[in-house]
């Protein structure tokens, strides 16, 4: 037991996170003790600080060339994944709380990731250049779409966004501190990566405090109060269907449109994910102290630990398929 929550500290961290605001909602929530709302502003400056530091632009650039593969990715991040809201958002507002409802919408306007990406494509055999640059590209693409995606989704349903506002706040707090880690990653890069695994925990770290503060403030205002487990088990179901469609669309599609095995992995592992790193961030420029935070989360946050659980397991079998075929 104590190696498994070793294994997987971040996905217990989460469940922690959740249990602590029920039974202290008040130190977590925004303007309380710890005042959360202004540490974690400073922590997601600081962690996509390093994110800059440690993107190497030689890697960026040996990607450059896939073309074809660049806009398969982009098209399925920023194209497809919002197609479905387009398609079923009204069916989802129907089954769901509007809060949740509206979390699915988040969910599929998201930006891809980067780490998780890179890392299941590199295990599949597939092209890590390619992954690497998709993957970056999608993150510095989300900055202005997500909240553009919003402000037209919101618009529908009568809210409002301001998006000059809301992206220049995001722009502020993820693209400016790695624009500046990217301007010294030759000054202190390597002295960093002697402290890689220290600097790869602190985004799950911010990603739990976060958490923590949304589900006090939910906790606090009483948003939870109707929430029953039938809507729990609906959003997991909902959450695999979709992960499993767009696996199944995009390694069709990429199958179809003569793509290399390698591009097939670098497709499949860069266009089905969704990120948690940027996305929370994102979630708390965007809607602020809002006490239906947590609500808008909760969908994002069952879609990343099945990601990664059911991605590791079809790289772990490519990888294992091209050793056969080799």
């Amino acid at each position: 037991m104590l190696s498994l929550i070793k294994k997987e500290w971040f996905l217990v961290g989460m469940l922690v996170a959740i249990g602590l605001s029920v039974v202290i909602p008040n130190a977590g929530a925004s303007q309380g003790a710890l005042h959360l709302d202004q540490v974690t502003q400073w922590s997601i400056a600081l962690v996509f600080f390093l994110h800059g530091v440690s993107l190497s632009p030689r890697e960026v650039r040996k990607g450059l060339g896939s073309w074809r593969l660049h806009l398969f990715i982009q098209g399925a991040t920023f194209v497809i994944y919002p197609l479905l809201w387009i398609l079923f958002g009204q069916w989802f507002e129907q089954l769901l709380p509007q809060a949740l409802a509206f979390g699915f919408c988040f969910l599929l306007i998201l930006p891809s990731t980067i780490s998780s990406s890179v890392a299941m494509t590199a295990i599949a055999g597939g092209n890590v250049p390619g992954a690497i640059f998709n993957a970056s590209l999608s993150s510095v693409l989300g900055i202005f779409l997500t909240p553009l995606f919003v402000q037209l989704f919101m618009g529908m349903s009568g809210g409002h966004v301001d998006l000059g506002d809301t992206v220049g706040h995001i722009a502020a707090l993820l693209l400016l501190p790695m624009v500046i880690g990217q301007v010294i990653r030759p000054f202190i890069g390597e002295w960093l990566r002697q402290y890689k695994s220290v600097t790869s925990k602190l985004d799950k770290l911010v990603i739990l405090l976060i958490v923590y503060n949304a589900f006090c403030d939910s906790v606090v205002r009483g948003v939870w109060h109707d929430f029953d487990v039938m809507t729990l088990f609906t959003v997991i179901v909902l959450c695999t269907v979709i992960l499993l469609l767009m696996i199944v669309l995009l390694m069709s599609l990429s199958k179809g449109l003569g793509f290399s095995p390698e591009d097939q992995a670098a497709a499949l592992f860069c266009g089905t994910k969704k990120t948690l790193a940027a996305g929370v961030p994102m979630a708390k420029v965007i809607f602020g102290a809002s006490p239906m935070l947590g609500m808008l989360l909760l969908p994002i946050m069952i879609y990343h630990p099945l990601q990664i659980f059911i991605c590791a397991v079809l790289a772990n079998k490519l990888a294992a398929k091209n050793n056969n075929a080799s």
